[in-house]
């Protein structure tokens, strides 16, 4: 039985965990444990908002949720003996929710709250719950739709230096002042309000939460990647920037599709992760790595039939976007949306969809001027019925059980 190092109670509120987590990045929130390069170990996390979300059939949680507070990560680990220049090598071992806690959430925010992808067509913040049987998910919210799970961690990463810090924070707040008044924001600066800096308590602990960089976005780092591909059997290499690394993990999906357009887009979770560390000495600086590469698994989940979405860089008012990746994106996207409402589904229930189910989002030629052309393929398999083009009228399926949106 791999050892765990650190734990959490469900019971407990995020700051009164028997190990302290932290919701910012900064090299000087002490590690909580020290392992060797070499060692194998298991880490407990609770969910991104730290039980902040109720498995329930209301969305008011959703809508008033703090999101100040994530995301909440367990760690940082210490691994001995590793320094700035390092690779820190991070074998994903396995995965999955807390026994006796198996279910999740995928949601989509308020557009005062954060948003999402699609904001401007679903402004109000909804919920969907799912079961977890084995690898399935199923969820009373979304029927006659079921799939196995790609459990990952939407967020890993090592601490940056106080030089990297203070290039984060020069290059978002110059964003911001581009249009601070933007809902949702830009980015999200430094925010003393409910920072948790781990066991740093007084003065020290003032400081680093006025200096401490949100975990929202992924960055040089790694951090909140959110790649569905970081699952059982897959390695990364994180550039150290500071001495002894200081891992840390959080952020655990049951599953997630590509984009993760709803914003809380994947199965959120609490739940478990094995990992396994080792070094590179100066692995870093010899292949000249400044943020991490990683190798996908050779065992991951595959289907075999998509039915796949075109998009181009023309909005909804027809007006043409040059090579706009970001646009031919969302238009694939809502194309897919168009074509499944067709089948009885609320466009609330496929953005969530979208975001939790193992679809794949590509680039497929961004040389074609003036249109980009982006691609969401979704496995056709997880429907209880054909959703293919025929000759026949779609068949509106009846919808057990409708999203609450508030």
């Amino acid at each position: 039985m791999t050892k765990t190092i650190i734990s959490v109670d469900l019971n407990k509120k995020a700051t009164e965990q028997p190990f302290p987590l932290h919701n910012r990045w900064h090299p000087d929130i002490p590690a909580v444990v020290m392992v060797d390069p070499g060692e194998t170990f298991r880490i407990e996390c609770l969910d991104w908002t730290g039980g902040q979300v109720s498995n329930n059939d209301d969305a008011t949680d959703i809508k008033n949720l703090d999101l100040k507070q994530v995301h909440y990560l367990s760690g940082p680990v210490a691994v001995r003996e590793t320094e700035p220049g390092d690779l820190l090598v991070v074998d994903i071992i396995d995965i999955g929710p807390l026994p006796g806690n198996e279910w999740g959430y995928t949601c989509i925010f308020a557009q005062e709250n954060g948003g999402s992808f699609l904001t401007d067509h679903f402004p109000h913040a909804a919920k969907a719950i799912w079961d977890f049987d084995g690898i399935y998910a199923t969820s009373r919210h979304i029927p006659e739709v079921k799939f196995a799970g790609i459990p990952h961690p939407g967020l890993i990463g090592v601490a940056p230096s106080i030089d990297m810090l203070k290039r984060w924070n020069q290059r978002e707040l110059e964003l911001i002042k581009t249009n601070p008044k933007r809902v949702p924001p830009l980015a999200y600066p430094p925010d003393h309000e409910s920072a948790a800096v781990g066991s740093l308590k007084g003065a020290e602990a003032e400081r680093v939460m006025r200096e401490g960089c949100r975990t929202v976005p992924p960055r040089e780092n790694g951090g909140n990647t959110d790649i569905n591909s970081f699952t059982k059997g897959s390695r990364i290499y994180f550039p150290v920037q500071v001495k002894d690394s200081l891992l840390s993990v959080g952020d655990l999906h049951f599953s997630e599709g590509d984009g993760e357009i709803s914003f809380c887009g994947a199965i959120e979770m609490a739940g478990w992760i094995e990992l396994k560390v080792d070094v590179i000495k100066q692995g870093a600086k010899l292949y000249n790595l400044n943020q991490p590469v990683y190798r996908p698994t050779e065992s991951q989940q595959t289907y075999s039939n998509y039915i796949t979405f075109e998009g181009f860089s023309v909005d909804e008012e027809n007006k043409q976007y040059y090579m706009d990746a970001n646009m031919s994106f969302r238009r694939a996207c809502l194309n897919a949306i168009d074509y499944l409402k067709q089948f009885g589904y609320t466009g609330e229930q496929i953005c969530i969809l979208l975001s939790a189910a193992p679809v794949e989002a590509n680039i497929k030629a961004i040389v074609d001027v003036p249109n980009a052309c982006t691609s969401l393929a979704i496995p056709t398999e997880i429907f209880s019925f054909d959703i293919w083009p025929s000759d026949k009228r779609p068949t509106k399926h009846p919808v057990k059980r409708k999203l609450t949106v508030v």
